[in-house]
């Protein structure tokens, strides 16, 4: 008899074990079953901002459930990265944010609370948005070459516009200025709604800007086009060479990416970069970001570690030259 009883609870076992493993499968097949954030630390309107909120949409049209947006602009990052930690570590909240966070602020800021290496995942590097090199019509050059061969033939006599001490307008200019021995006087503003106005006008010859900002002023002839940061020419002004095709490597444009909290679930990071680079593929996506000047990426997440440390590593570097201290 209690041979019997072992067989019977043995088999019973073998039942439950059998209709368990599906169970399981389709629980970890499931994800995501509720809402997904996006924090994004800056306000609505700004470049991380208007690709988290395109990305969103398509994401969640694609996963059956709603993808928010939720901005928290703050302390350098801080408010930002301090919801995120806050949050569980179950992949539904990521962080949508610019690599200023993880390059610039760290080199200018001392007090800041996270650190990418020790707080963050990859998880997709969704766009990219280069700044043209744009002069004033009364600077006598049409192209890069033109621009440097001026500038060292008369140092000191051009000034340039720039967002803001810091700002990766800014930090553009200064490592061409460190790379190429060039000699410009800064005239930072605040912001492009100021330099760009500046530039028009001619009170600076030369700034670094999106092209947003910039088109309307080059197809009146106000402003030419000689240059784009990138790595590469853009899709937007194919006819515009990269500043890389003159100094190898350069490549100053702003990236935007998806990042996890150290911790989340390696199935969800998949999972989302999977989506992001197929969204990024969508001829409707690619012209709603090329209308605001953006170039959409969509990476793995290895691919993706590799352009932040990339691009820490020439900011650090163009900081240096700048001359800018940590406060």
């Amino acid at each position: 008899m209690p041979l019997r009883r072992h067989y019977l609870r043995a088999a019973a076992m073998l039942v439950v074990g059998a209709l368990t493993q599906p169970m399981l499968a389709n629980a970890q097949s499931s994800y995501p079953n509720k809402p997904i954030k996006f924090v994004v630390p800056y306000a609505a309107g700004g470049l991380p901002d208007t690709v988290a909120r395109i990305f969103a949409q398509r994401l969640g049209d694609r996963l059956g459930q709603s993808v928010i947006v939720d901005n928290r602009p703050g302390a350098n990052g801080v408010v930002a990265a301090n919801a995120l930690a806050g949050a569980p570590k179950d992949g539904y909240t990521f962080l949508v944010t610019d690599g200023s966070m993880f390059s610039i602020n760290p080199a200018i800021y001392k007090s800041l609370s996270y650190d990418y290496k020790r707080d963050f995942v990859p998880v997709s590097l969704a766009a990219r948005a280069p700044l043209y090199l744009a002069v004033h019509p009364k600077v006598p050059v049409n192209s890069l070459q033109e621009f440097i061969a001026l500038a060292k033939a008369k140092p000191g006599m051009l000034n340039y516009g720039s967002s803001g001490i810091g700002s990766t307008h800014h930090l553009t200019m200064e490592a061409l200025k460190a790379t190429l021995g060039l000699q410009l006087t800064h005239v930072p503003f605040k912001g492009t709604g100021q330099s760009v106005p500046a530039l028009i006008g001619g009170q600076v010859d030369v700034l670094f800007s999106a092209l947003p900002s910039l088109s309307g002023f080059v197809k009146s002839g106000q402003v030419k086009l000689i240059a784009t940061n990138s790595a590469q020419r853009s899709s937007q002004e194919p006819n515009v060479p990269a500043i890389a095709e003159v100094i190898p490597g350069f490549d100053f444009a702003p990236i935007v990416g998806v990042l996890a909290a150290t911790g989340t679930p390696a199935s969800a990071i998949e999972r989302i970069s999977l989506e992001m680079a197929q969204i990024a593929k969508m001829p409707e996506v690619i012209l709603t970001l090329n209308n605001a000047g953006i170039d959409p990426i969509g990476s793995s997440p290895a691919d993706y570690n590799k352009a932040i440390l990339g691009e820490n590593e020439r900011l650090s570097k163009a900081i240096a030259a700048s001359g800018i201290k940590s406060e």
